[in-house]
């Protein structure tokens, strides 16, 4: 009985843990196309280092948005994270100043921002094309672009 406890209460902790908080984040193409997200939002360290690790799948209109100190070009990688992702770099304005589709899952090689950005929103491997967001298109909401 006190094992059965013990695995309950590891697993409701390690979920718990996986759950943030969601905030709602725009994104308005060059085309005058909105679309909203639901993000949650990794402005620490830990939180930046955990990122989506381990998730096995996420809503289409979810998403996570990484928060860093100061705009710099930004590396990222896939280590231990089973979903394609696309990464959406952003600037300080909340204009795209760069976009990676499809980032190979569990890849450990380095995806780099090809400008400086403050901001990196990761969505599912195919939104970018599904959605026709590009360079340029304007981010808001979630403490973007404010």
């Amino acid at each position: 009985m006190r094992a059965l406890f013990l695995a309950l209460s590891l697993l409701f902790c390690t979920d718990a843990a996986v759950a943030q908080e969601r905030a709602a984040l725009t994104i308005e193409t060059a085309s005058g196309s909105r679309h909203v997200f639901q993000v949650e939002v990794a402005d620490t360290d830990q939180e930046r280092s955990q990122g989506l690790m381990y998730r096995q799948e996420m809503a289409a209109d979810h998403g996570m948005l990484f928060v860093f100190d100061r705009p710099s070009r930004i590396t990222m990688w896939m280590k231990n994270t089973p979903l394609p992702l696309d990464m959406l770099f952003i600037g300080t304005d909340g204009r795209i100043v760069d976009i990676h589709q499809r980032a190979v899952p569990f890849s450990v090689d380095t995806i780099a921002s090809g400008r400086r950005a403050l901001y990196v929103l990761e969505v599912n491997g195919g939104t970018v094309d599904r959605l026709r967001i590009t360079v340029g298109d304007r981010v808001s909401g979630a403490g973007v672009g404010g």
